[in-house]
């Protein structure tokens, strides 16, 4: 098992496009067993080959429930249908969480680690990891989906205030109420997203 650094904001090489892989060999197949490792070790659901370091179209994604972890050569999303409000986070943009807009489904294509071609359509989480992890490879985070600041969420924060919500409850004041806490997390002046590149 190796474990790879991984790479956050606002290092500049989680902007850069990363180069299509031309063909898989044994390097390349070591990078992603070991960005495996590294994503499970860091209890991630997918991790973009950007993310260590490396400018190639390389993307590694387990799903809560699945056994195997899956490999994903020059990605691509073929197709995208519908639209729902979800909260994202990032290993790349530790501590955070936001709400952005994310795709119903979306028909997905790459290469896998025996170099095979797979299409298929994704639904849920795995729609989501997918998009997010695609996103890395073109330089783009999920903080660039954000509507506004007030839609980061500081963990830390939120905790903070579901806490203390817990420990002096009151009936009559609606920030008692789920996800309203969050928002109160979310009106922070230093966040990640005020570096955000446009």
């Amino acid at each position: 098992m190796s474990l790879l650094p991984i790479l956050e904001l606002p290092h500049p090489m989680l902007r850069k496009r990363a180069r299509k892989v031309r063909s898989v060999g044994k390097k390349l197949l070591k990078l992603a067993f070991d960005m495996v490792d590294t994503m499970d070790n860091a209890g991630g659901v997918g991790l973009a080959a950007n993310q260590v370091g490396q400018l190639q179209r390389l993307i590694v994604i387990r799903v809560p429930g699945e056994e195997e972890a899956r490999i994903y050569i020059n990605p691509e999303i073929l197709k995208r249908e519908g639209e729902r409000e979800i909260e994202e986070g990032c290993l790349s943009v530790p501590g955070y969480r936001g709400i952005i807009t994310r795709s119903m489904w979306v028909r997905f294509g790459a290469l896998d680690h025996e170099f095979h071609t797979v299409k298929f359509k994704a639904e849920e989480l795995l729609a989501q990891a997918l998009e997010h992890e695609v996103d890395h490879l073109d330089g783009i985070l999920y903080l660039d989906h954000l509507e506004s600041h007030e839609k980061l969420i500081k963990i830390e924060a939120a905790l903070s205030s579901e806490e203390s919500d817990d420990e002096t409850p009151d009936d009559d004041d609606p920030s008692d109420q789920v996800g309203v806490a969050h928002e109160s997390g979310a009106r922070q002046v230093d966040t990640p997203a005020s570096i955000k590149v446009n």
